[in-house]
């Protein structure tokens, strides 16, 4: 089973930063989450929420802040005194500390909130810059983009990302021309992943942090989890002589 680190080591380090990337990179996982914003003035970003607040000394809507001035704030403070000074990475940085590694790098399109017109274009246009779209897999909850990516980015695996529970997961990723489905924890216990699983499709986890609950994945057969523990979740798979896949 994949283990991708979710938004980095993100359940020790400050989510989403370079330094959750950085350590990410140095375990033999088989990928990465990250989330993509833009700002103001065009720049790619690396954040979950829409509005900077929760995870830095600053506050506002990243769309509403230009690069220099989201630059200025804070983003490891929150997550413990020691990690203070860490900034807001941009894309291009994330897809460097990756450049020579083995890791599968899930891209996040945030466009579930704000539509940010035209992010599919910006974020493909730079990972083409970095030649890495072999190493790229698109995700997004916003399942139009899913499907203009699909069409942008064929050779790639887009997947579509669920936070409700759908009763036929295989019928719908259907209508919209994919086979690789996110979901959550809870969805994953529900007997439609099972049948979406036994149907094809790839079906993948969120956010798997108890061994008991890597266990019933692996029981489930899902295809991966996405983790704010990779290094913990990859002991526990190794310990238990689990095949954790590598890319």
């Amino acid at each position: 089973m994949k283990i991708f680190a979710h938004r980095g080591a993100s359940g020790d380090y400050p989510e989403n930063t370079l330094l959750a990337f950085k350590e990410a990179a140095k375990l033999p996982i088989y990928g990465v989450e990250l989330d993509v914003q833009r700002t103001k003035d065009g720049v790619l970003v690396i954040n979950h929420d829409e509005k900077i607040d929760r995870t830095s000394n600053g506050k506002g809507y990243i769309r509403d802040m230009t690069f220099e001035e989201i630059r200025s704030y804070d983003f490891g403070k929150w997550k413990g005194q020691h990690f203070t000074g860490e900034k807001i990475p941009t894309l291009d940085e994330v897809l460097d500390i990756f450049r020579t590694t083995h890791h599968m790098i899930n891209i996040e399109l945030k466009t579930d909130v704000f539509e940010y017109p035209g992010l599919e274009d910006d974020v493909i246009e730079t990972v083409k810059s970095h030649e890495m779209m072999e190493r790229v897999l698109f995700s997004s909850f916003d399942h139009e983009i899913v499907e203009r990516v699909l069409q942008k980015a064929p050779t790639n695996e887009v997947a579509a990302l669920f936070m409700k529970i759908l009763v036929n997961l295989d019928a719908y990723g259907q209508m919209i021309g994919t086979t690789a489905l996110h979901i959550s924890l809870v969805a994953a216990k529900r007997e439609s992943a099972k049948k979406a699983i036994n149907a094809g499709n790839t079906v993948r986890v969120y956010t798997v942090n108890t061994t008991n609950d890597y266990d019933l994945m692996e029981e489930i057969e899902v295809d991966g989890v996405f983790t704010d523990y990779p290094e913990k979740l990859y002991r526990h798979a190794y310990s238990k002589k689990y095949d954790c896949k590598m890319n």
